[in-house]
């Protein structure tokens, strides 16, 4: 079965992450194909909009550090590569010429949440939560976090965000004018679409001008980036990640050291 699903519905482009076992976490084969039906729809003129979700009641729970770790021992070695790719997902949304919709249910976790929080508008289910989950990990926000939270929430909240891995519900997000609304989970798709409808209606060109003239507005995403990757690869390579993912394997609390 393929872990990303692409679906035309009118003029939109549907993606779904179908990893619902592992709450759609990512890999690496997860990320390219993501990136690839991005590039995809960009390039075609009779999608009008791209609704990003994922399948099973979550959104994205983040890296898949479990299966990487089990799939390539060598990771730590190969840090450059693997940033490259995540990265990719981030530059391909915000990049790309179509608007682009998130529609959240569950979690979106660590780079789950950035994931979510690179798209244009968001569409939230009742049990939606974004969490920055990286300090639990002794880690940072790496797919743009640093930059997104800022602009979207206010520097105090984005600090509490990230600082505190604090968890925002799906009507905290509403009140915070990150979601454009909060639905019934089962209504979730029928409402994302509908909104979806209302963008494959209007003007193609002027949503893509508005969308590189108020990102450019926002400051440079790709020096973001790339300072978020150059401190996140120091950060992974660092004694508290060990123990914060050895932690999280072994389900205590970290005990980090600042080494």
């Amino acid at each position: 079965m393929s872990v990303v699903l692409t679906e035309r519905i009118n003029r939109s482009l549907v993606i779904t992450i179908n990893r619902p076992e592992a709450r759609n976490a990512l890999t690496m084969d997860v990320l390219s194909a993501i990136t690839d039906a991005l590039a995809k729809a960009a390039n075609e003129p009779h999608v009008r909009c791209i609704v990003l979700t994922g399948a099973g009641g979550h959104f994205c729970s983040g890296a898949d550090l479990r299966a990487q770790i089990m799939s390539d021992p060598e990771v730590l070695n190969k840090l450059d590569t693997y940033m490259t790719t995540y990265h990719g997902v981030i530059r391909a949304i915000v990049k790309s010429p179509k608007v682009i919709i998130a529609a959240m249910d569950g979690c979106a976790v660590g780079f789950g949440a950035d994931l979510a929080l690179a798209c244009d508008l968001r569409v939230a289910g009742e049990a939606a939560y974004v969490q920055e989950k990286f300090v639990q990990l002794g880690l940072m926000p790496d797919g743009g976090g640093s930059f997104w939270l800022p602009r979207l929430v206010g520097t105090a909240r984005a600090l509490r965000m990230i600082l505190l891995a604090e968890k925002v519900t799906a009507r905290e997000l509403l009140e915070l004018d990150v979601v454009h609304s909060v639905v019934p989970s089962g209504d979730l798709m029928k409402d994302s679409m509908i909104l979806a409808a209302h963008i494959e209606a209007g003007p193609p060109l002027a949503f893509a001008a508005i969308r590189r003239s108020i990102y450019a507005s926002w400051g440079d995403i790709d020096a973001a980036l790339d300072r978020e990757r150059t401190e996140q690869i120091k950060l992974l390579k660092s004694a508290d990640v060990m123990e914060g993912v050895m932690a999280w394997a072994q389900k205590r609390s970290p005990v980090f050291n600042g080494e």
